[in-house]
Parts: C-alpha cells; sequence; structure tokens
C-alpha cells in the first residue's frame, strides 16, 4: 500500500538505490525506501539535486515543501500526464459560468456545514450541552446559503458559521491552555490556532496529491477564487473534510492530552509547534487517513480513499454526468 512520508531536516536529500536518505542533527544517516511512497513531505531547508528529482519523477512521487513556520509553500509534482485538456476546458466552463460556479460554491458549503453540523450534535449527544444554542444559531444562518447569488455573499455566511463554530471548542475540550477567543491565522497566536493551521496545510496537501491522481487541475476551483497565486480545488474540497478529519483530531489529542503547551514554541510573531509537536500530529493525522469506514455498497474504504471517490465525484458533475453531492458524515 502506497504511503505518505514526512521529513524533518534541513540539508541534502541523496538517493541510494531505492532510498533516499539524509543526515539527522546528531549526524547519522537516515534511510527511507520509496518504493511504495506516495508523496513525501519535507519540514525544513533541504537541498535536492537533478537526478533525485528526476528518479522520484519516475516513480510518480509528489513532494510537498512547508517552510520554518509549517506553512505550505509548494509541491514537486511528475509531468502532467494524467491531465486531460478536456477536463481542463470543463473546469473553466463551469467557472466560468457565474450560475454553475454559484451551485458547485453552495455546494461546498453546505457539505462544510452539514459536517459542522455532525461534529457538534456528536459531543452534544455526550453531555456538551451548552453547544445547543450554538448548533440553532448555525441553523438559522445557514438557510441563507440557497438565497445567495454571490459566491462572495455565501462565503460570508460560511465565514460568520466557522466563528460560531470555532467558539464551540472550548467547551469540547474544557482545556484552558487551548482555549481559543479567536481565529488567527499567519501567525496563529495560541495553541489552538496553531493545531488548525497546521492540521489544515496536512489536509490540502493530502487532497492536493489526490487531485494529482484525477485528471482535474488544482488550480481551478470555485468557492476559492482561480489566481496566479495558489491552488484552489484542494481548499474547495477541504472545507467538507476539515471538521470530520482534522478537528476530531484534534479534540481527541487535547483531550487525552497527547499534546501540551511544552510541544509549542512561542515567538515575538506568534506560536509555532516544535518538531515533536508536528510529529505527534502527522502521526494522528496519517491514522485517520488510514481509518476505514462504511461507503454505500463499497464497503469499507479509508478516509483518503473517500477524498479520491469526492474528486471522482466532482468529475462526473463536469462532465454532465451525474450532480455533485457532497460527503455528510454518518454518524
Amino acid at each position: 500500500m502506497s504511503e505518505s512520508i514526512y521529513i524533518f531536516t534541513s540539508g541534502e536529500l541523496k538517493r541510494k538505490h531505492n532510498t533516499i536518505y539524509f543526515e539527522t542533527s546528531d549526524g547519522q544517516k537516515k534511510y527511507l525506501p520509496i518504493e511504495n511512497v506516495r508523496d513525501l513531505h519535507i519540514f525544513g531547508e533541504v537541498t535536492l539535486n537533478k537526478e533525485i528529482l528526476e528518479y522520484l519523477s519516475q516513480k510518480e512521487i509528489i513532494l510537498h515543501f512547508y517552510n520554518y513556520y509549517e506553512y505550505y509553500v509548494g509541491s514537486f509534482y511528475p509531468r502532467e500526464h494524467y491531465n486531460s485538456g478536456y477536463m481542463i476546458l470543463k473546469q473553466a466552463e463551469y467557472y466560468l459560468d457565474s450560475e454553475k460556479r454559484l451551485e458547485l460554491a453552495k455546494c461546498f458549503v453546505k457539505g462544510a456545514i452539514d459536517n459542522i453540523r455532525k461534529v457538534l450534535n456528536y459531543y452534544t449527544n455526550r453531555g456538551k450541552d451548552l453547544l445547543k444554542p450554538k448548533i440553532q444559531y448555525i441553523e438559522d444562518l445557514a438557510e441563507g446559503i440557497e438565497i445567495c447569488k454571490k459566491v462572495d455573499e455565501i462565503m460570508g455566511i460560511e465565514g460568520n458559521i466557522r466563528d460560531i463554530y470555532y467558539s464551540c471548542f472550548n467547551e469540547i475540550t474544557e482545556n484552558e491552555d487551548f482555549f481559543i477567543e479567536e481565529r488567527t491565522k499567519r501567525p496563529p497566536s495560541n495553541y489552538m490556532n496553531t493545531l488548525i493551521s497546521f492540521g489544515n496545510s496536512l489536509l490540502y496537501t493530502a487532497i492536493l496529491s489526490e487531485i494529482y491522481k484525477t485528471h482535474l487541475d488544482p488550480r481551478i476551483g470555485y468557492l476559492h477564487a482561480t489566481n496566479f497565486r495558489r491552488f484552489s480545488l484542494n481548499l474547495d474540497v477541504a472545507e467538507i473534510f476539515k471538521p470530520i478529519i482534522v478537528d476530531r483530531i484534534i479534540f481527541s489529542m487535547v483531550n487525552k492530552k497527547e499534546i501540551t503547551p511544552k510541544d509549542f514554541d512561542e515567538k515575538l510573531d506568534g506560536v509555532y509547534l516544535k518538531e515533536k509537536g508536528m510529529k505527534l500530529f502527522v502521526q494522528n493525522f496519517e491514522e485517520k487517513m488510514k481509518t476505514t469506514i462504511q461507503y454505500k455498497d463499497l464497503g469499507k474504504i479509508s478516509y483518503r480513499r473517500l477524498i479520491r471517490l469526492e474528486l471522482y465525484k466532482l468529475e462526473k458533475h463536469l462532465l454532465g454526468e451525474e450532480k455533485y453531492s457532497p460527503y455528510i458524515s454518518p454518524w
């Protein structure tokens, strides 16, 4: 089974037969077999020569790079042999047609909101009664999605719902060290914001890797505007899965005290995970992505496979074969 490998290092990555290796901080060489690797996630300043890039390209291995502050900065991926000119034209058609784009944008936001409600109801059923009025508030706001005429209006409602949702995190965790007053990014201002940002980055790249295995182009999204600066389709799809993947990981780690303030660095410009904290989160993330769930008539599939199926559903929508409906968690 193919897998993701996460590398925390600074220095040069080298190749030896079917392995890549690098020197750890204590001067030892670490070897990583890459025969069954799907993608590499690299945290740190690394050097890659032409030979290793060509080799990884031949093996169809995608590289994702993160900077010193744990933010995703870019990817190296094999030649675009999966890309379909016809599919790109269909993606562009649905983006340029305001009604078609609006329809898809609503789908992504409705999927996100429905899964947010699933998460909040899950914890309400476990005694978190203070969440009930906030769930009702979210449901009231969600009613406005249907009458929106512009994508910006949808994003405005979705932003307000996210604010309410994040205000529920304190009740769910009941851990003052991880309380959050507001969502802050670049840089995150406290431990919880740091976990949210890091988890979201991992999800964005996981979805990006799956997009590269389809005929879709990650540069053309519908909820998030297509521009020169970033991919957007993976951000669209991530909205659906953040609550049931990233947020559930965070709640579990905080509630079980798997992660503590000792796993963070507080600096003048923000709060960041130490290497140990990143590795802990990555371990939980990979375990979650491998977790299997019952899915329609396909039986048990992993969350990673679930994301791929979501992309196939989107392809069918763009080709006019079947209307797209976002995945909603059954629990």
